[in-house]
């Protein structure tokens, strides 16, 4: 069965805080090291979904395996046409082409929104690199900028995380249809 992938609701909100609660309590993808309520995670999506970025799930055989969103890559007005994308996937649905099922339609939703720059901002250390999460960035064009060393602990290591980058649309060769 293919992977269905359409837009969040407020529905998803149980599936969606268990697969990222999972992800802060077992993985570094994260840097949050408790996992946020669901009216935590509610009051998140509501902020992303009222501000107009793409919040997507992905469904496998009928259960949703994972989620995708766009935010502001930072919050200053200068910054609004640049996004950072965030992928998180049941452990269980890795390895299935979901994650990248995901990215591309989130690239596709933030271009038609009318972004130019989509950020990638991937946690990774020395023991367990996220090579899977930087190679699904370059499957989908992004590539790599920068790495701060360093600059997290969880689970007992040190944090780098790798800067990916891809532009959208027109990228910064034309200015945008209207100032933010």
């Amino acid at each position: 069965m293919p992977v269905k992938i359409r837009t969040a609701t407020k529905d998803d909100l149980v599936r969606i805080t268990e697969i990222y609660g999972n992800s802060v309590l077992t993985e570094t993808a994260s840097f949050e090291t408790e996992p946020p309520s669901i009216d935590e995670m509610g009051q998140r999506f509501t902020k992303l979904t009222n501000d107009n970025y793409p919040y997507l799930v992905a469904e496998f055989d009928g259960r949703i395996a994972g989620y995708a969103y766009a935010g502001a890559y930072r919050a200053r007005a200068a910054y609004y046409w640049s996004v950072e994308d965030a992928i998180y996937l049941d452990p269980e649905y890795h390895g299935r082409g979901i994650g990248k099922a995901l990215l591309l339609d989130l690239l596709d939703n933030c271009t038609e929104a009318g972004f130019r720059q989509i950020i990638g901002v991937i946690a990774t250390d020395d023991k367990t690199p996220n090579l899977a999460s930087i190679a699904l960035h370059e499957t989908c064009g992004f590539e790599t900028i920068g790495n701060i060393k360093n600059v997290g602990r969880k689970h007992g290591i040190w944090l780098d995380t790798v800067i990916m980058q891809k532009a959208l649309g027109e990228g910064g060769a034309t200015p945008p249809s209207s100032e933010a």
